[in-house]
């Protein structure tokens, strides 16, 4: 049987966000202002978040697989990496220019409900 990797991805998004949070609540709130914690934190939750519909993603996956799922999974596997990981980065380094991908992450989350959406009203 071929491994699915939405199910993969999903559960490797989910460890890393515990790690990140840990990383946020416990070896960042001494060194960062309470502004960048928040944009750190949001990173952490939008991950969460996502990481769990990609879960459903790919439990649906195992029941069909379909294009408008593919689309989603990647949608969102997408979004996770430009928005939370623009966030980390941004919370981080204080470097204002990355905090310009965050919106293509927000956009790629926005297809991803679009696809997964597309895909509910198909079956």
């Amino acid at each position: 049987m071929r491994s699915n990797h939405f199910l993969i991805i999903a559960t490797l998004l989910g460890m890393l966000a515990v790690i990140l949070g840990a990383f946020g609540a416990h070896g960042l709130e001494k060194s960062l202002d309470p502004h960048m914690l928040k944009r750190f934190h949001t990173g952490v939750e939008y991950q969460f978040y996502h990481g769990v519909t990609l879960l459903v993603v790919g439990l649906l996956w195992e029941r069909q697989q379909n294009h408008w799922l593919a689309a989603a999974g990647y949608a969102f596997s997408s979004g996770v990496l430009l928005f939370s990981g623009s966030l980390y980065v941004y919370a981080i380094t204080d470097i204002t220019a990355i905090a310009m991908i965050t919106p293509f992450g927000g956009t790629a989350f926005i297809i991803g409900w679009l696809c997964l959406l597309r895909y509910a009203f198909k079956h």
